[in-house]
């Protein structure tokens, strides 16, 4: 599929958008906090967390926004089952973004690359554009009135971090690793990064920590501990562990975020993480205003 950008318009699964540095009623973004969720290396989870993250917030009450920034590597519509939704072009020039219904009165705002090509069609694009492309993505869409923008990264420590900082001044960032040493030692990589942005890290998450037998209960040999261990020697929070669970890698591949399956360990420890962030956030709030 050929994607005409930069004046020439992007097919948005048929539906053409036109791109322009100059619109008539662009919406700013408003959202009262905004958290970055990344890592030093892929394969450990992130979007898995980002995704559980967004809809989790959403299951608060709160109005939440979920940004799918790596342009390249776009998942997020997939686990959230929203693959045949695209983004709606409007008359001013602004860009209505994909809602997944939560509630009655809410709903989560998605936004993804995979809106705008067709299915598996690859981005082969430079630096340059896909900056280009997440600037018209915060800049353009009517994401309304945000509780939450939670931004999925790709992995690394390049140019679509160091642009969303600049782009959204995130007011907290959640690093995802496994416990092992070769996602430890990126993670790292990632955390010195966050910390020459001065941005505040929320804490780690670490992810395929252990693993249960599904049968009997019993723990089995897995690795775990790495990213606690790393947190502690770094300074910064632990914001708890997610073991290894089939049940998971189902869930993302059917659309239907762990998260909403209470019944099982792993979205109770998830529950307990979205907690944390809710306290944390909504905590100073209610200090600052007593």
């Amino acid at each position: 599929m050929v994607i005409n950008f930069f004046g020439l318009g992007l097919a948005s699964k048929g539906r053409c958008i036109q791109t322009s540095d100059k619109l008539s009623h662009m919406d700013k973004l408003r959202a009262s906090h905004r958290i970055m969720v990344m890592s030093g290396k892929g394969g450990v989870g992130k979007t898995t967390v980002a995704v559980n993250l967004a809809l989790g917030l959403a299951l608060y009450g709160r109005q939440v926004g979920l940004l799918d920034a790596d342009i390249t590597g776009p998942n997020v519509p997939k686990m959230l089952r929203l693959e045949e939704e695209f983004l709606e072009p409007q008359e001013d020039g602004s860009i209505l973004p994909a809602t997944l219904p939560v509630g009655p009165d809410r709903g989560l705002e998605v936004v993804s690359m995979a809106f705008l090509v067709e299915k598996d069609a690859p981005i082969t694009w430079r630096g340059p554009m896909k900056i280009e492309m997440l600037k018209q993505f915060v800049e353009r869409v009517s994401w309304g009135e945000l509780d939450y923008l939670v931004i999925d990264l790709p992995p690394g420590t390049s140019d679509e971090p160091i642009t969303i900082a600049q782009l959204v001044e995130p007011d907290g960032v959640i690093i995802v690793t496994t416990p092992y040493d070769v996602a430890l030692m990126d993670a790292e990589k990632a955390i010195d990064m966050v910390r020459a942005m001065d941005l505040p890290i929320l804490g780690i998450i670490e992810n395929m920590s252990g693993f249960c037998c599904p049968d009997c209960g019993e723990k089995i040999n897995f690795k775990t501990g790495g990213g606690e261990k790393a947190a502690s020697r770094l300074n910064i929070p632990f914001l708890g562990r997610i073991e290894i669970d089939p049940k998971i890698c189902q869930a993302g591949d059917a659309g239907r975020p762990f998260v909403l399956d209470t019944s099982t360990s792993t979205a109770r420890s998830f529950e307990a993480i979205v907690s944390k962030i809710v306290s944390y956030y909504e905590g100073q709030e209610e200090e600052s205003q007593g």
